[in-house]
Protein backbone atom coordinates (compact mmCIF):
# COMPACT_ATOMS: atom_id res chain seq x y z
CA UNK A 1 0.00 0.00 0.00
CA UNK A 2 1.40 3.37 -1.00
CA UNK A 3 1.94 6.23 1.41
CA UNK A 4 -0.74 8.38 -0.22
CA UNK A 5 -3.27 5.56 0.00
CA UNK A 6 -2.56 5.06 3.69
CA UNK A 7 -2.75 8.79 4.28
CA UNK A 8 -6.09 8.91 2.47
CA UNK A 9 -7.44 6.04 4.58
CA UNK A 10 -6.28 7.72 7.78
CA UNK A 11 -7.97 10.99 6.81
CA UNK A 12 -11.17 9.14 5.92
CA UNK A 13 -11.12 7.24 9.22
CA UNK A 14 -10.55 10.42 11.22
CA UNK A 15 -13.27 12.24 9.32
CA UNK A 16 -15.70 9.35 9.78
CA UNK A 17 -14.98 9.25 13.50
CA UNK A 18 -15.46 13.00 13.80
CA UNK A 19 -18.74 12.80 11.87
CA UNK A 20 -19.99 9.95 14.04
CA UNK A 21 -19.17 11.96 17.13
CA UNK A 22 -20.89 15.08 15.77
CA UNK A 23 -23.95 13.19 14.51
CA UNK A 24 -27.07 13.59 16.60
CA UNK A 25 -29.69 10.82 16.11
CA UNK A 26 -32.56 13.21 16.84
CA UNK A 27 -31.38 15.65 14.20
CA UNK A 28 -30.79 12.88 11.66
CA UNK A 29 -34.27 11.46 12.23
CA UNK A 30 -35.81 14.90 11.75
CA UNK A 31 -33.78 15.36 8.57
CA UNK A 32 -34.97 12.01 7.18
CA UNK A 33 -38.55 12.92 8.00
CA UNK A 34 -38.21 16.26 6.21
CA UNK A 35 -36.73 14.52 3.18
CA UNK A 36 -39.65 12.10 3.03
CA UNK A 37 -42.09 15.00 3.33
CA UNK A 38 -40.27 16.68 0.44
CA UNK A 39 -40.57 13.48 -1.63
CA UNK A 40 -44.29 13.32 -0.90
CA UNK A 41 -44.67 16.90 -2.02
CA UNK A 42 -42.85 16.09 -5.27
CA UNK A 43 -45.21 13.18 -5.89
CA UNK A 44 -48.20 15.39 -5.21
CA UNK A 45 -46.89 18.05 -7.60
CA UNK A 46 -46.38 15.38 -10.25
CA UNK A 47 -49.90 14.12 -9.62
CA UNK A 48 -51.22 17.64 -10.05
CA UNK A 49 -49.29 17.99 -13.33
CA UNK A 50 -50.68 14.69 -14.61
CA UNK A 51 -54.21 15.69 -13.64
CA UNK A 52 -53.71 18.98 -15.47
CA UNK A 53 -52.48 17.18 -18.57
CA UNK A 54 -55.43 14.81 -18.42
CA UNK A 55 -57.84 17.71 -18.19
CA UNK A 56 -56.13 19.41 -21.12
CA UNK A 57 -56.50 16.26 -23.23
CA UNK A 58 -60.16 16.05 -22.33
CA UNK A 59 -60.70 19.67 -23.37
CA UNK A 60 -58.89 19.06 -26.67
CA UNK A 61 -60.95 15.95 -27.30
CA UNK A 62 -64.14 17.87 -26.59
CA UNK A 63 -63.10 20.61 -29.04
CA UNK A 64 -62.29 18.06 -31.74
CA UNK A 65 -65.66 16.37 -31.26
CA UNK A 66 -67.40 19.68 -31.66
CA UNK A 67 -65.47 20.33 -34.88
CA UNK A 68 -66.26 16.82 -36.12
CA UNK A 69 -69.93 17.34 -35.47
CA UNK A 70 -69.78 20.69 -37.27
CA UNK A 71 -68.09 19.10 -40.29
CA UNK A 72 -70.75 16.39 -40.30
CA UNK A 73 -73.47 19.03 -40.45
CA UNK A 74 -71.62 20.92 -43.19
CA UNK A 75 -71.34 17.73 -45.24
CA UNK A 76 -75.11 17.19 -44.97
CA UNK A 77 -75.79 20.79 -46.01
CA UNK A 78 -73.43 20.43 -48.99
CA UNK A 79 -75.21 17.32 -50.18
CA UNK A 80 -78.54 19.11 -49.77
CA UNK A 81 -77.25 21.81 -52.08
CA UNK A 82 -75.86 19.24 -54.52
CA UNK A 83 -72.32 20.27 -53.57
CA UNK A 84 -70.77 16.88 -53.38
CA UNK A 85 -67.26 18.32 -53.48
CA UNK A 86 -67.87 20.39 -50.36
CA UNK A 87 -69.45 17.37 -48.67
CA UNK A 88 -66.41 15.28 -49.57
CA UNK A 89 -64.04 17.97 -48.17
CA UNK A 90 -66.01 18.19 -44.94
CA UNK A 91 -65.99 14.43 -44.49
CA UNK A 92 -62.24 14.31 -45.23
CA UNK A 93 -61.57 16.86 -42.49
CA UNK A 94 -63.88 15.00 -40.18
CA UNK A 95 -61.90 11.82 -40.78
CA UNK A 96 -58.66 13.64 -39.87
CA UNK A 97 -60.27 14.87 -36.68
CA UNK A 98 -61.31 11.32 -35.90
CA UNK A 99 -57.65 10.23 -36.10
CA UNK A 100 -56.70 13.06 -33.74
CA UNK A 101 -59.50 12.07 -31.38
CA UNK A 102 -58.24 8.51 -31.36
CA UNK A 103 -54.68 9.68 -30.58
CA UNK A 104 -55.99 11.92 -27.82
CA UNK A 105 -57.93 8.99 -26.41
CA UNK A 106 -54.77 6.89 -26.28
CA UNK A 107 -52.89 9.71 -24.58
CA UNK A 108 -55.76 10.22 -22.18
CA UNK A 109 -55.64 6.56 -21.20
CA UNK A 110 -51.87 6.74 -20.61
CA UNK A 111 -52.17 9.89 -18.55
CA UNK A 112 -54.99 8.40 -16.54
CA UNK A 113 -52.86 5.32 -15.83
CA UNK A 114 -50.02 7.57 -14.70
CA UNK A 115 -52.43 9.48 -12.50
CA UNK A 116 -53.65 6.30 -10.85
CA UNK A 117 -50.05 5.14 -10.32
CA UNK A 118 -49.07 8.48 -8.77
CA UNK A 119 -52.13 8.44 -6.53
CA UNK A 120 -51.18 4.97 -5.30
CA UNK A 121 -47.60 6.09 -4.78
CA UNK A 122 -48.71 9.16 -2.87
CA UNK A 123 -51.02 7.10 -0.67
CA UNK A 124 -48.33 4.51 0.06
CA UNK A 125 -45.75 7.22 0.72
CA UNK A 126 -48.13 9.04 3.02
CA UNK A 127 -48.67 5.84 5.00
CA UNK A 128 -44.92 5.23 5.23
CA UNK A 129 -44.31 8.79 6.36
CA UNK A 130 -46.90 8.50 9.11
CA UNK A 131 -45.36 5.24 10.30
CA UNK A 132 -41.89 6.79 10.11
CA UNK A 133 -43.05 9.81 12.08
CA UNK A 134 -44.42 7.60 14.84
CA UNK A 135 -41.26 5.51 14.88
CA UNK A 136 -39.16 8.68 14.81
CA UNK A 137 -40.84 10.14 17.87
CA UNK A 138 -40.46 6.83 19.70
CA UNK A 139 -36.76 6.64 18.85
CA UNK A 140 -36.21 10.25 19.83
CA UNK A 141 -37.87 9.67 23.18
CA UNK A 142 -35.82 6.50 23.72
CA UNK A 143 -32.60 8.27 22.76
CA UNK A 144 -33.37 11.19 25.06
CA UNK A 145 -34.11 8.83 27.95
CA UNK A 146 -30.96 6.82 27.26
CA UNK A 147 -28.92 10.01 27.06
CA UNK A 148 -30.35 11.20 30.37
CA UNK A 149 -29.68 7.80 31.95
CA UNK A 150 -26.12 7.85 30.65
CA UNK A 151 -25.62 11.35 32.03
CA UNK A 152 -26.96 10.25 35.40
CA UNK A 153 -24.70 7.21 35.33
CA UNK A 154 -21.70 9.35 34.47
CA UNK A 155 -22.61 11.79 37.25
CA UNK A 156 -22.99 8.97 39.78
CA UNK A 157 -19.76 7.43 38.58
CA UNK A 158 -18.02 10.77 38.92
CA UNK A 159 -19.42 11.25 42.43
CA UNK A 160 -18.38 7.73 43.42
CA UNK A 161 -14.93 8.26 41.97
CA UNK A 162 -14.66 11.61 43.74
CA UNK A 163 -15.72 10.08 47.06
CA UNK A 164 -13.24 7.24 46.54
CA UNK A 165 -10.48 9.73 45.82
CA UNK A 166 -11.45 11.75 48.90
CA UNK A 167 -11.41 8.61 51.05
CA UNK A 168 -8.01 7.62 49.71
CA UNK A 169 -6.72 11.15 50.34
CA UNK A 170 -7.94 11.03 53.93
CA UNK A 171 -6.39 7.60 54.41
CA UNK A 172 -3.06 8.80 53.03
CA UNK A 173 -3.19 11.88 55.28
CA UNK A 174 -3.92 9.73 58.34
CA UNK A 175 -1.10 7.34 57.46
CA UNK A 176 1.31 10.22 56.98
CA UNK A 177 0.30 11.81 60.28
CA UNK A 178 0.72 8.49 62.10
CA UNK A 179 4.14 8.02 60.51
CA UNK A 180 5.21 11.51 61.54
CA UNK A 181 3.97 11.00 65.09
CA UNK A 182 5.76 7.65 65.34
CA UNK A 183 8.93 9.21 63.94
CA UNK A 184 8.74 12.11 66.41
CA UNK A 185 8.19 9.73 69.34
CA UNK A 186 11.11 7.56 68.23
CA UNK A 187 13.36 10.61 67.91
CA UNK A 188 12.39 11.79 71.40
CA UNK A 189 13.14 8.36 72.85
CA UNK A 190 16.50 8.22 71.09
CA UNK A 191 17.40 11.69 72.32
CA UNK A 192 16.29 10.84 75.88
CA UNK A 193 18.39 7.68 75.92
CA UNK A 194 21.36 9.51 74.46
CA UNK A 195 21.44 7.38 71.33
CA UNK A 196 21.18 10.58 69.36
CA UNK A 197 22.87 13.86 70.37
CA UNK A 198 20.64 16.78 71.25
CA UNK A 199 21.71 19.50 68.84
CA UNK A 200 19.82 22.16 70.80
CA UNK A 201 21.61 21.14 74.00
CA UNK A 202 18.41 20.58 75.98
CA UNK A 203 18.99 16.92 76.78
CA UNK A 204 22.66 16.41 77.83
CA UNK A 205 24.21 12.98 78.36
CA UNK A 206 22.86 10.23 80.61
CA UNK A 207 25.28 10.91 83.54
CA UNK A 208 24.38 14.58 83.60
CA UNK A 209 20.69 13.70 83.52
CA UNK A 210 21.13 11.38 86.51
CA UNK A 211 23.09 14.06 88.40
CA UNK A 212 20.41 16.61 87.63
CA UNK A 213 17.75 14.19 88.83
CA UNK A 214 19.68 13.60 92.12
CA UNK A 215 20.12 17.35 92.61
CA UNK A 216 16.45 17.91 92.08
CA UNK A 217 15.61 15.16 94.58
CA UNK A 218 17.98 16.76 97.19
CA UNK A 219 16.41 20.12 96.62
CA UNK A 220 13.00 18.62 97.21
CA UNK A 221 14.20 17.05 100.47
CA UNK A 222 15.65 20.40 101.61
CA UNK A 223 12.44 22.22 100.82
CA UNK A 224 10.49 19.51 102.65
CA UNK A 225 12.69 19.90 105.76
CA UNK A 226 12.27 23.67 105.67
CA UNK A 227 8.51 23.26 105.51
CA UNK A 228 8.61 20.89 108.46
CA UNK A 229 10.71 23.42 110.44
CA UNK A 230 8.23 26.16 109.67
CA UNK A 231 5.39 23.95 110.79
CA UNK A 232 7.29 23.12 114.00
CA UNK A 233 7.92 26.83 114.80
CA UNK A 234 4.28 27.64 114.42
CA UNK A 235 3.07 24.72 116.64
CA UNK A 236 2.34 24.88 120.51
CA UNK A 237 4.95 24.18 123.20
CA UNK A 238 4.45 20.43 123.19
CA UNK A 239 4.64 20.45 119.47
CA UNK A 240 7.76 22.64 119.81
CA UNK A 241 9.31 20.04 122.14
CA UNK A 242 8.59 17.44 119.62
CA UNK A 243 9.95 19.68 116.94
CA UNK A 244 13.06 20.34 119.13
CA UNK A 245 13.52 16.68 119.63
CA UNK A 246 13.19 16.22 115.93
CA UNK A 247 15.67 19.06 115.43
CA UNK A 248 18.00 17.58 118.03
CA UNK A 249 17.64 14.27 116.37
CA UNK A 250 18.47 15.82 112.99
CA UNK A 251 21.40 17.72 114.61
CA UNK A 252 22.58 14.59 116.37
CA UNK A 253 22.30 12.76 113.11
CA UNK A 254 24.38 15.46 111.46
CA UNK A 255 26.93 15.36 114.34
CA UNK A 256 27.11 11.62 114.12
CA UNK A 257 27.62 11.85 110.39
CA UNK A 258 30.40 14.40 110.98
CA UNK A 259 31.90 12.28 113.75
CA UNK A 260 31.86 9.27 111.56
CA UNK A 261 33.74 11.19 108.95
CA UNK A 262 36.21 12.33 111.64
CA UNK A 263 36.58 8.83 112.96
CA UNK A 264 37.31 7.68 109.49
CA UNK A 265 40.03 10.33 109.24
CA UNK A 266 41.48 9.57 112.70
CA UNK A 267 41.37 5.90 111.90
CA UNK A 268 43.53 6.55 108.91
CA UNK A 269 45.89 8.70 111.09
CA UNK A 270 46.06 6.03 113.78
CA UNK A 271 46.85 3.47 111.15
CA UNK A 272 49.85 5.54 110.10
CA UNK A 273 50.78 7.14 113.52
CA UNK A 274 51.68 4.26 115.92
CA UNK A 275 54.18 2.85 113.53
CA UNK A 276 56.59 5.72 114.33
CA UNK A 277 56.87 5.05 118.14
CA UNK A 278 57.30 1.38 117.49
CA UNK A 279 60.20 2.21 115.25
CA UNK A 280 61.51 4.60 117.93
CA UNK A 281 61.23 1.99 120.74
CA UNK A 282 63.08 -0.49 118.70
CA UNK A 283 65.76 2.02 118.17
Amino acid sequence: MSVMKRLSNIVKAKANKALDKAENPNEMLDLSYQEQIANLQKVRRALADVATAKKRLELQASTLRQQADKLQDQAKQALGQNREDLAREALTRRAALADQLQSLGTQHEQVEAQQQQLEATATRLQTQIEAFRTRKETLKATYTASQAQASIGEAVSGISESMTDAGMTLQRAEDKINDMQARASAMDELIDTGALPDILGTGGDDIQRELDATAKSGQVDTELAALRAQLGAAAPAGALGDGGSAGSTQATGSTQATGSAGDSGSGEDSAAGPSAPEDGGQA
